[in-house]
């Protein structure tokens, strides 16, 4: 099988843009679902999380639009504003040399009233959280009349979520002529019946949904309630020395308590839970994907939609659910060619979960004593960069690219030192390496960027 983008029939600029990103070949799920996808038949996939299949929906769907007719022309629904806010990223990379092309998100956590504006400017895309969806549709502001492509992302994440009901409430104000595609980590019944009540003859694609043992080394630890998990965690962080680490929780308590005894530990930990206004979660998962933090310790509904490209380690402090909630956990690494560690702390009654969980995969996990573990007394976690806040954002007409070119131009720093920068309404987010924050602090709260001053200081 063929695997080059460019034997696609593909628009050329899309060609020309994954040229630019460097994406020559394809990934399985992209070579097996592009074709059926330009094809425009209805399409079920399974690939485990960070396979590439944001590209391939993204690809399709941008073959499809036409920017000279305003009007939506596809609807992307995800579980979290996160992954949400992802996808439309993805979407606008691909989409830089195909004019005029709108994506916009609709989720909730910002203004409504903004969001109506923004559609009644007209947008390509639409890429959105299902009940935020659902209430612009119900008060006529958000018209899906012409979309040619309706895609249900992680859609056993939002199954997970209770949005079933409003995911069939939102199709049935779509056009009865369309292309449906759903995309899924995990195959549960219930995401068979989904595909039967919003598709069409689809066809079935499933690729890299084992992780395979080369990939994640994973190892269980038995641990009784009377031994110390933080403690153990500790010793895991200081021998591993994992760079960055994702570390789940069952409640927010517990998520508020680990993140806390690491930080005393001079470990930059926070965490992620439910508890949190959006704009706090914003923050706190910014510094952990431009690796200002080392450790995210989260709950597992306010973890998910996470997408971390090299994650070292993922350490279950409690037990999942059940096996597919383990698989979702774990498969956050050992990405792309890389390899992951999957620590799972286990009590003796739990034991019929690893039982599962050996049998579902065909394999046998190492069950070890936490006791083989060394202390490390002292060790260094501390990550590479820092994140920066500027008071300024799309709302002041700010690009990453006058970000970039101030901070190079007042701090005279290298381009090297810059890391991800996050550009939202009203603020900005700018990694910096370590050694350089303090000067370019001082150097941008005294200078411009594009003419004007704007506050800045770690986020």
């Amino acid at each position: 099988m063929d695997n080059k983008f460019a034997d696609l029939p593909l628009k050329t600029e899309l060609i020309e843009t994954l040229k630019d990103l460097k994406y020559s070949e394809m990934t399985p799920i992209q070579a097996l679902s592009l074709p059926k996808l330009l094809n425009g038949v209805d399409v079920i996939a399974q690939a485990k999380t960070g396979s590439g299949k944001t590209a391939a929906f993204g690809l399709a769907i941008l073959n499809k639009v036409k920017a000279s007719n305003s009007d939506v022309h596809a609807l992307v629904l995800c579980p979290t504003r996160e992954l949400a806010e992802q996808v439309a990223i993805e979407l606008r990379r691909l989409a830089r040399k195909l004019a005029n092309v709108k994506v916009l998100t609709l989720c909730g956590g910002l203004s409504e009233s903004v969001q109506e504006k923004s559609l009644s400017l007209g947008a390509h895309i639409v890429v959105g959280t299902p009940g935020r969806v659902l209430r612009l549709l119900e008060k006529n502001i958000l018209h899906v009349d012409s979309m040619k492509v309706f895609t249900l992302d992680e859609a056993d994440r939002m199954l997970d979520m209770g949005f079933h009901d409003d995911i069939l409430e939102i199709e049935s104000y779509l056009p009865k002529k369309r292309q449906s595609l759903l995309f899924s980590a995990t195959y549960p019944d219930d995401i068979i019946s989904l595909s039967k009540e919003v598709q069409r003859k689809a066809i079935e694609v499933k690729v890299d949904t084992e992780h395979r043992a080369d990939e994640i080394k994973q190892v269980f630890y038995e641990v009784t309630p009377k031994q110390d998990k933080n403690d153990f965690l500790y010793k895991i962080l200081g021998h591993y020395r994992p760079d960055r680490s994702i570390v789940f929780c069952r409640t927010k308590k517990d998520s508020y308590d680990v993140a806390k005894f690491l930080a005393a530990r001079k470990i930059l930990a926070d965490c992620i839970n439910g508890d949190l206004e959006q704009n706090e979660r914003t923050a706190v998962l910014t510094k952990f994907k431009n690796k200002s933090l080392s450790v995210l310790v989260a709950t597992d509904v306010a973890s998910r939609g996470i997408d971390i490209k090299e994650l070292a380690a993922v350490i279950n402090y409690n037990m999942p659910t059940d096996v597919d909630a383990y698989i979702h956990r774990i498969g956050r690494t050992g990405r792309a060619g890389h390899k992951g560690l999957a620590f799972s702390f286990f009590t003796p009654k739990e034991q019929f979960k690893i039982d599962e969980i050996c049998e579902f995969l065909d394999e046998q996990i190492p069950v070890k004593d936490p006791a083989e573990i060394p202390f490390t007394k002292k060790f260094d976690l501390q990550p590479p960069m820092e994140t920066l806040f500027i008071s300024g954002g799309k709302k002041d007409k700010l690009r990453p690219g006058d970000i970039v070119g101030a901070i190079i131009g007042e701090a005279k720093i290298d381009a090297k030192g810059i890391g991800d920068i996050n550009v939202l309404n009203i603020l900005s987010y700018v990694a910096i390496r370590r050694d350089l924050v303090e000067t370019v602090i001082q150097k941008l709260s005294v200078g411009k960027i594009k003419k004007r001053k704007f506050k800045v200081g770690r986020a």
